[in-house]
């Protein structure tokens, strides 16, 4: 079958990707700006893309007329607390006209558990979005989820820092909420399997593993994963917004996605239809093998898509290539130069820098940079990397944003997502005769800006100059 992936480079549509080639079907990837395709070599040329946003008003169509059937992926939740239900309205009304115009005969959406009577607005966005999707002239697959739980799925990696970081915790009284996680591997499970099953036509489903349990009993369960005890006291006092600032200072979600997620969390979301488990066959995992199975990927370093790559877990919304060429008059740099004697060691090394390898001089300099950036509402350097020692264009690396990765080239440029007054970009060059080049970058926003740049030069000195030694010589 030929499949239309909208949200290709997404948590769920990276994951989805390579079981769709691996069953054999053509895919067409539709994403809002191709460079942040994160896929290897040997994946992009089994493959098409194309560029679409929904947000902007219909224009030519790219997709090509003759698709099977598309998966609708696209979420705003992430990029707003006020207007991501419009917003996702107006992406779900586009993609129907869009559909219109070519021979597709089915669309799976994949949506949240809606059966509580009161729903938050992030759960009432996914039904109206389902609910404009069955107006399209194509037959809808709607699969209803609550938590998904897998390596680099924001609901498990806020436990996981929560628990990690917090053995003993204060929480607002919606830990007691009722929930039914599900195991990442399980809804890629179900995604492909409606996959043109007529029997999951024009109907709603909802997917979820055999546990329901509270919030307080997750995070309990997930410390006995990991062997160590922790401590929850709930208090009633703590307000939506006090919960957001919680979840937002204490794990690596930005504060737009923790104040959406704190108010669904206040809804119950558990499943009331095991059909689709019946059709097709489907048992679920529990959520404590769904933990076991996460840290497996971890620790074998085979996670394959983190929520932090998303846009929308920085400040960085704009098209990378825009930001590719580096600025040369207006600004103020700090350059330095290394000869080096094996440039693949070298090379290696760089792309390795942040997370858990860290800047190779002055950790504990970045990390009070990072706090600062936290507390002064960046994102801090809470969001690591996905891999150890890969990268892509798009990618989350600390507070900041992958803006080209050529290994060939040998050439790394990152662009800064920390709070600035001004933009900043970190490029390392390895060039023929093995000279190791490390560039920072910095476009100044007014007086204010300059005086920032000055005022840290003499940081600079030390950490710029022991970061290119320690690149050349770890």
């Amino acid at each position: 079958m030929k499949i239309l992936l909208t949200g290709a480079n997404g948590y769920i549509g990276m994951r989805l990707l390579p079981q769709l080639l691996e069953l054999g079907h053509e895919v067409v990837c539709l994403v809002r700006d191709e460079s942040r395709l994160s896929v290897d070599k040997e994946t992009r040329a089994k493959i098409s893309v194309v560029e679409i946003d929904f947000l902007e008003p219909v224009a030519e169509n790219k997709i090509p007329k003759d698709i099977d059937a598309a998966y609708f992926l696209v979420h705003s939740m992430s990029s707003s607390t006020q207007d991501f239900d419009k917003k996702e309205a107006k992406t779900a009304h586009s993609f129907n006209a869009y559909m219109s115009q070519t021979k597709i005969k089915q669309v799976i959406y994949l949506s949240g558990i809606v059966n509580d009577e009161k729903l938050s607005k992030h759960l009432s966005s996914r039904k109206n979005v389902e609910d404009i999707l069955y107006q399209g002239v194509f037959k809808l697959t709607v699969l209803r989820a609550g938590i998904i739980v897998g390596s680099g799925s924001s609901s498990f990696e806020i436990i996981r820092d929560l628990c990690e970081k917090l053995p003993f915790m204060i929480t607002p009284k919606w830990v007691l909420t009722k929930t039914q996680p599900i195991a990442i591997r399980d809804v890629i499970s179900f995604l492909t399997g409606v996959l043109g099953n007529e029997k999951t036509y024009n109907d709603s489903f909802d997917i979820a593993g055999p546990n329901v349990l509270t919030y307080k009993e997750m995070l309990h369960q997930y410390a006995a994963a990991r062997g160590f005890k922790n401590w929850i006291v709930t208090v009633p006092i703590m307000t939506p917004k006090l919960s957001s600032y919680w979840l937002y200072f204490v794990t690596s979600t930005s504060y737009k996605l923790a104040a959406n997620l704190v108010d669904s969390m206040k809804m119950e979301v558990v499943a009331k239809d095991k059909r689709l488990q019946e059709i097709l066959g489907i048992k679920p995992y529990s959520y404590r093998e769904a933990i076991d199975m996460a840290f497996k990927k971890i620790e074998q370093n085979l996670v394959v898509s983190s929520w932090k790559d998303s846009m929308v877990s920085g400040r960085f919304n704009k098209n990378l290539a825009k930001f590719i060429q580096v600025p040369k008059f207006g600004v103020l740099t700090d350059k330095k130069t290394l000869k080096i004697v094996d440039p693949e060691r070298v090379l290696n090394n760089i792309w390795k820098i942040g997370g858990e390898t860290g800047w190779y001089y002055g950790n504990w300099l970045w990390k009070i940079r990072g706090f600062i950036d936290k507390i002064s509402g960046g994102v801090g350097l809470r969001r690591g990397r996905t891999h150890i020692n890969k990268i892509y264009a798009g990618d989350a690396l600390d507070f900041w944003r992958v803006l080209l990765a050529d290994k060939k080239d040998k050439r790394l440029l990152l662009f800064a997502e920390m709070r600035l007054p001004g933009e900043a970009w970190l490029e390392f060059r390895i060039d023929e005769n093995n000279i190791l080049h490390q560039t920072a970058t910095f476009r100044p926003r007014g007086l204010r800006g300059r005086l920032y740049w000055y005022s840290i030069v003499p940081f600079h000195y030390f950490i710029f100059g022991g970061m290119i030694r320690g690149i050349a010589n770890s």
